[in-house]
């Protein structure tokens, strides 16, 4: 595993943290195909019987890191050929499809685009009380990707999802819990020792009971295919991104002002 992705194991637990906190756990390709593998890694395991992933520093995942240090792309080389979805499907594949075991979210700071997908994507989230999630997407002139199409409107309804995204809402950790995106908001100071304290909690159960209970769930929620609503994301926010509009947007948030829109 590489060092932006570390790994402990303790008890039957594993945690997957995201380790750039210089970019507040930024996405880059490496971070996140890392993340990928990691939780890959830890569905083969049978030792392993919870896994959590939480951020490094004071921050979940800021997103894609649009700071211009790696050029973006995507895919690895062989997925380029092999893969339409990318990571930022992968990543609520990985943890939802090819992951039987529970996935704990810590939420121990911002979760905004991408970050707020991989957040989403796990089975529970514990938030901090000074977190704040985000979608983000408006403001850069693109359209929801990362499952968020998928979970959003699992956890907060129809309605709430569309105006959280559409109004680019942020959400505090007290109102995360309020909204449905998180099931326990916690104290900062608490936030770490709780995060295991939980995750230990849930090793009290068989984990072939909590596997088949996972199994269970994600089965009766896959109403309409996940590769398909995933395909259909990443094509959207291709066009998004390649419309003027978003060219201004990205601009307008590096010079910290308002985006003049024009329709195209």
């Amino acid at each position: 595993m590489t060092d932006v992705v570390k790994v402990a194991d303790k008890g039957h637990v594993r945690t997957i943290t995201l380790n750039r906190p210089d970019k507040k756990n930024a996405l880059s390709n490496e971070l996140a195909w890392g993340v990928v593998a990691a939780v890959e890694d830890a569905a083969k395991v049978d030792d392993v019987w919870v896994v959590a992933i939480t951020g490094s520093g004071d921050s979940f995942c800021a997103g894609l890191d649009l700071s211009g240090g790696e050029r973006f792309h995507p895919y690895t080389p062989q997925s380029a050929q092999l893969d339409d979805i990318s990571w930022v499907g992968q990543f609520l594949l990985a943890i939802r499809k090819r992951c039987d075991k529970p996935v704990v979210g810590g939420i121990n700071g911002v979760a905004v685009g991408a970050g707020l997908g991989l957040a989403m994507a796990t089975d529970v989230r514990l938030v901090a009380k000074s977190a704040r999630l985000m979608a983000g997407y408006t403001r850069i002139g693109g359209s929801p990707d990362a499952g968020l199409t998928i979970t959003l409107p699992q956890a907060m309804g129809y309605e709430r999802a569309m105006r959280f995204m559409m109004e680019n809402r942020t959400a505090s950790g007290t109102e995360a819990v309020e909204w449905g995106m998180a099931g326990e908001v916690v104290d900062d100071a608490q936030f770490t020792e709780r995060l295991a304290a939980y995750c230990q909690e849930l090793c009290a159960w068989s984990p072939i009971t909590l596997r088949l209970l996972k199994r269970g769930m994600v089965k009766s929620l896959e109403s309409t295919d996940m590769e398909q609503q995933l395909r259909y994301e990443v094509g959207n926010i291709r066009i998004a991104f390649a419309s003027d509009d978003a060219k201004e947007a990205r601009k307008a948030f590096f010079e910290k002002r308002k985006p003049v829109f024009v329709g195209k």
